[in-house]
C-alpha cells in the first residue's frame, strides 16, 4: 500500500511519477484464513523498492496516506488490528473483483 488515496492498476513497465515520489509503502499478506499481516514496510528508497516489486508482480497498489501511516506502526509479521478489519476487507474485496475473483466464504 502506498500513500495518497485510491486503488490504482498500473502497468509494470511504466512507473507513474506519483509512485516514484512515494515516501512510504506498506505491503500486506493475506492467506484467507487469518487476519492479514504486515509483510513489508519502508520509507523513501525502501518504499520505492516495495512499490517497484509490487508493480513487477502485478500486485494492485492502494494509495491512502492515513492508512499507510497507521499500518506503519505495526511490526513486520503483526496481524492488522481489529479496528482495521472492515477497511482492509473492503480493499481486499475490491482487489478480488479487479482480478475477476470472488472472496472465499462470501
Amino acid at each position: 500500500m502506498k500513500n495518497t488515496g485510491g486503488m490504482k492498476r498500473e502497468r509494470s513497465d511504466e512507473i507513474p511519477k506519483r509512485l516514484l515520489n512515494a515516501k512510504q509503502a506498506i505491503a500486506l499478506s493475506y492467506d484467507g484464513k487469518k487476519a492479514p499481516i504486515l509483510a513489508a514496510k519502508g520509507d523513501d528508497e525502501l518504499a520505492q523498492a516495495i512499490i517497484e516489486l509490487a508493480l513487477k508482480a502485478q500486485i494492485p497498489i492502494y494509495e491512502n496516506a492515513e492508512l499507510s501511516q497507521w499500518l506503519s506502526t505495526l511490526e513486520l509479521g503483526d496481524e492488522i488490528p481489529q479496528a482495521l478489519y472492515i477497511t482492509i476487507a473492503e480493499i481486499l474485496a475490491f482487489v478480488y473483483r479487479l482480478e475477476g475473483k470472488e472472496p472465499e466464504n462470501t
